[in-house]
């Protein structure tokens, strides 16, 4: 692999494996609220927003950061009347006086917020702002990824105006290198090792959020699990992935790395495979060159699904996972695709009905199939490419994954959001 192609790669890691605060849907909606707002040069006298079904359904049910509140009124009032856009998926890390000002004013104001569907909307992931005060107007949009603005303007006055929705991929403007399994595998198991030590940083922040989140959070399900392991060490580095996802669905502010836009993605990628390796007492070689394998395997099944989709984004996380438990086993190229095929078999067709904190029970049935899938195939056992979505070929088994995610389950945000909207309490 020449210098030039492991660059790239490099380059789309550290784009995709970044810093966020809390759900990153709603982070989005407050970074557009913030921007908006700032193009505006003062407080709004009214804040529209328009977004796709699937940032509407994830924002709607989970913890937003240092609030003890959920949903994307409160989100907003933050960005109105703190947020700041440079700081981009952190704007919502603000705080405790600030989120008290912003309380009582959502307590005040609330009544000039509308939230609601852009209909039609090409793109799973996007959000429109309109702050407007008097005759003024200003307006952000946000599309493709969580931080990427596609048009900013005050009234006739055009700031950014860069459409990307012709681009090759949904995730973001510009070509990113071409992948396959082979190549993902040949970057993680070949580049010179002070390349790669970068993925280090994840392993920090994601370990605190799991501490944190063992102290109590949202449905308790890691400190219950770890209450429970027994010493057994893939229960308890499930019990303390899970634990840090907790933490992040029901507000906690402690920031995490995300993958490919999901702070839970980037939790299940990290953790079980650098806790699992410590317990196992690999090398930090082995740990390193498995966390690339596993974001860097997340980040390449993410990319045919789409960054957001009907599918959960624990299915693309746990085959990542599975790679990097395969690797610091010592399996070879062939098992590690036999682990991503068993998983695929496994998980395809898990719905994501939003972000919520029982989001950390699916992260668990994930990371259980992780270590599964890649224990058969260190003994050579694999679905025969006749079963479900499987394929002899690897990077095929994958696409139909993707297919599965963006084709087949299409009308499936439309019944998940109308269920969620339509509850009876």
């Amino acid at each position: 692999m020449n210098d030039t192609i492991r660059q790239q790669i490099k380059s789309l890691i550290q784009r995709e494996v970044v810093v966020a605060t809390g759900c990153t849907e709603p982070g989005a909606v407050a970074l557009a609220v913030a921007k908006a707002r700032e193009t505006l040069g003062s407080m709004p006298d009214t804040t529209e927003l328009l977004l796709s079904k699937n940032v509407f359904k994830n924002a709607m049910g989970v913890g937003i950061p240092g609030t003890g509140m959920i949903g994307l009124p409160i989100a907003v009032a933050i960005a109105l009347t703190a947020g700041e856009s440079k700081r981009q998926l952190e704007v919502l890390t603000v705080p405790h006086d600030v989120v008290q000002r912003a309380k009582e004013w959502l307590a005040n104001n609330g009544d000039s917020i509308t939230i609601g569907l852009k209909d039609p909307c090409e793109d799973k992931l996007y959000v429109e702002c309109i702050c407007r005060k008097g005759n003024d107007c200003a307006k952000a949009i946000i599309s493709k990824r969580h931080t990427n603005f596609i048009y900013v303007a005050l009234n006739d006055k055009v700031f950014v105006d860069a459409d990307c929705h012709n681009a090759k991929s949904d995730n973001g403007c510009g070509e990113d290198p071409v992948l396959s399994q082979r190549i993902v595998y040949d970057y993680a198991t070949t580049a010179p090792i002070d390349e790669l030590q970068f993925i280090r940083q994840t392993v920090e922040l994601n370990s605190a959020a799991a501490d944190e989140g063992l102290k109590g959070y949202g449905l308790n399900t890691g400190r219950i699990l770890m209450e429970n392991a027994d010493g057994d060490i893939v229960h308890t580095v499930i019990a303390r992935t899970v634990a840090a996802s907790d933490a992040r669905m029901d507000g906690c502010t402690l920031p995490v790395y995300s993958n490919s836009g999901s702070g839970n993605q980037g939790i299940a990628c990290t953790l079980p495979v650098y806790e699992y390796g410590k317990a196992k007492h690999c090398s930090d070689e082995q740990i390193t060159r498995a966390l690339i394998l596993s974001h860097l395997t997340s980040i390449y099944v993410k990319r045919g699904i789409g960054r957001l989709s009907a599918l959960c984004g624990i299915v693309n996380a746990s085959i990542g996972v599975t790679t990097g438990i395969t690797y610091l086993h010592g399996g070879n190229f062939d098992q590690i695709c036999y682990a991503i095929k068993n998983m695929i078999n496994t998980l395809a067709g898990m719905v994501c009905d939003g972000a919520k904190p029982s989001c950390a029970l699916k992260m668990s049935t994930g990371l259980y199939s992780a270590f599964v899938s890649a224990e058969l195939a260190l003994h050579d056992k694999v679905v025969d490419a006749c079963d479900g979505l499987s394929e002899k070929d690897t990077d095929y088994s994958i696409r139909n994954l993707g297919r599965l995610g963006q084709e087949g389950m299409d009308q499936t945000d439309d019944v998940v959001l109308d269920i969620m909207t339509h509850k009876k309490f």
